[in-house]
């Protein structure tokens, strides 16, 4: 019983989180007079990535480096399949009016970088050093498109739904800060009330870590993206999975790399790794062509999503 109560109390605590992230976000966006995409980039990205940290530098320090690889790369498959297929089964994302050509070449680039650093074997200091200097670089090249925004008469630009020109800063820093404390949490309490339900299930570890974990830990991209679809942001919900996926991959390896090595495993070479960039590119449409992303568009990305699993799991 306590364990289901404690997924479901990650679950409200996920929704409300993202609600409150979304909120302060865009509102954030419209005090400094940036794009949200740009915020989403940023601030969601990196807050709702934060349990992916936190599972892999705890799994380095634990021994399990396999798990902080298949955690990361799992989570990106989800993020493009799963976080952005259900919301669009739901209610459909009208990305087709946003342009984020720049940064989905970004995380192609990242993503390209990633599996190369992967065939030599193991992810070390230097590979974690190289992943942090292209995040660098790319936070860089973000600040300065931010003050050029900035610069822009934006006068006549419609104001997203849920934004308020009069909130006050005080407001906008503790959605901020609630949403950003809350999706972690929310997402631990629902991966280990989860777990403990598989256990008791009969479920082994390895299974588990496979699919709950790699799920349970993409939950706060989710939760945002649900949010934002339903409030027909999808600037937000589009640059939150770019942003995740970069941060990802460059952050999280990255730092965790300057803890221990990660050696990788034979399987992520001759499988996940390929799906990760294969998931990516099921983007282009949306990116290249201006399309949105459908109910149907988001059927088929859930359902390639649990083909993925099902193959990892037999």
């Amino acid at each position: 019983m306590a364990a289901w109560l404690m997924a479901i109390a990650g679950l409200v605590l996920l929704v409300v989180a993202g609600d409150l992230l979304v909120r302060g976000a865009v509102n954030l966006a419209l005090r400094l007079g940036v794009p949200a995409l740009i915020v989403s980039l940023t601030i969601i990205a990196f807050g709702t990535s934060a349990p992916e940290l936190l599972i892999s530098i705890s799994a380095v320090l634990e021994n399990q480096p396999g798990l902080a690889l298949g955690n990361v790369v799992g989570s990106n498959v989800a993020n493009i399949l799963l976080v952005l297929g259900i919301p669009a089964m739901m209610a459909g994302l009208q990305t087709g009016d946003h342009d984020v050509k720049q940064s989905y070449l970004t995380m192609l680039g990242a993503s390209a970088i990633f599996v190369l650093l992967a065939f030599r074997g193991s992810f070390d200091l230097i590979s974690g050093l190289v992943l942090l200097a292209m995040l660098a670089a790319i936070l860089f090249g973000q600040a300065r498109d931010a003050l050029s925004h900035r610069r822009a008469d934006r006068a006549a630009e419609e104001l997203p739904e849920g934004a308020n020109p009069g909130m006050r800063w005080l407001w906008i820093v503790l959605f901020l800060v609630l949403g950003l404390i809350g999706l972690p949490i929310g997402a631990d309490l629902l991966v280990n009330g989860a777990s403990e339900i598989a256990r008791r299930a009969g479920v082994s570890d390895t299974v588990i870590g496979l699919t709950l974990v790699a799920i349970g830990t993409s939950l706060p991209e989710l939760a945002t993206t649900v949010i934002a679809a339903i409030r027909r942001q999808a600037d937000v919900a589009l640059g939150n999975v770019i942003g995740s996926n970069m941060f990802n991959l460059l952050g999280i390896i990255g730092i965790t790399a300057l803890v221990g090595p990660l050696p990788v495993d034979a399987s992520l070479l001759r499988f996940d790794l390929w799906v990760m960039l294969g998931a990516s590119l099921v983007l282009i449409p949306f990116v290249f062509m201006h399309r949105n992303i459908t109910r149907l568009a988001g059927v088929g990305l859930t359902a390639l999503y649990a083909v993925y699993v099902g193959m990892v799991l037999y």
